[in-house]
């Protein structure tokens, strides 16, 4: 009859080893406030290291009925994320005593969460953007946050912030929000070779709560002489 025996030896010696950078990864966020509500853009691209893969990953989700969250960064650590407050989701409705966690709150809950990740030097590699009902927040992967009239990740803190410095105002109706997000992204897709022109909105209001719409494409135009002429006197090659 044979034994088993367990060799000592055999055990491996190679300590606990984190992510060190983020592998699937998506780009830039883009929040702001107008009169009625809060709205948020991002694109669907998630990028494998430069490769331009998954087309269709959504970076921003509802939590609950009035808070919706965008996030940057690895993919993956965003998923768990949402995993984790559809458990705090969950526990609101299961105490059933008519709370519910609002925006402030989950941005709030999640500057916890990632400092407590980034304290252990485990970090979720994310830039989260939180909106609500007159609420606008950020948090990064180290547990940084604040909130502002206006928002942006990744990319967009360099190309989308000096847009919205310039024309975003208080009174901007949900059109106008609209378009100046569309804007922001159109821009980061002709800079950031890491955007894509297939977007989602998002808002939410009083009234409707969170709200998110389907993919749809951005029109763009190459034609201008930035992107047409050419570069390096290389007739033709090494233009855009």
């Amino acid at each position: 009859m044979s034994t088993f025996t367990l060799d000592p030896s055999a055990a491996t010696t190679t300590p606990s080893q984190r992510t060190q950078y983020p592998i699937v990864t998506g780009t830039s966020v883009v929040g702001l406030k107008y009169a009625g509500g809060v709205m948020l853009a991002a694109d669907t691209l998630c990028s494998y290291g430069s490769m331009a893969k998954y087309k269709d990953a959504r970076r921003i989700r509802t939590v609950g009925s009035n808070t919706i969250i965008g996030a940057s960064g690895e993919y993956s650590d965003f998923q768990s994320i949402m995993d984790t407050l559809a458990g705090h989701t969950q526990d609101d409705v299961n105490y059933d005593d008519g709370h519910k966690s609002c925006a402030k709150s989950i941005h709030s809950y999640l500057r916890a969460i990632m400092y407590q990740r980034r304290s252990k030097m485990n970090p979720l590699w994310n830039d989260l953007v939180i909106a609500g009902d007159g609420f606008l927040g950020y948090v990064d992967k180290i547990g940084t946050t604040y909130e502002d009239d206006f928002i942006a990740t990744g990319f967009g803190s360099y190309l989308a912030i000096p847009i919205l410095r310039s024309k975003w105002r208080a009174d901007l109706t949900e059109g106008e929000a609209r378009a100046l997000l569309e804007d922001c992204l159109r821009v980061l897709f002709y800079r950031d070779c890491r955007a894509l022109n297939r977007i989602q909105i998002a808002k939410v209001t009083e009234g409707e709560g969170g709200v998110v719409s389907e993919p749809y494409e951005l029109e763009t135009n190459w034609e201008g002489a930035g992107f047409s002429s050419t570069k390096g006197d290389m007739e033709g090659d090494g233009g855009w």
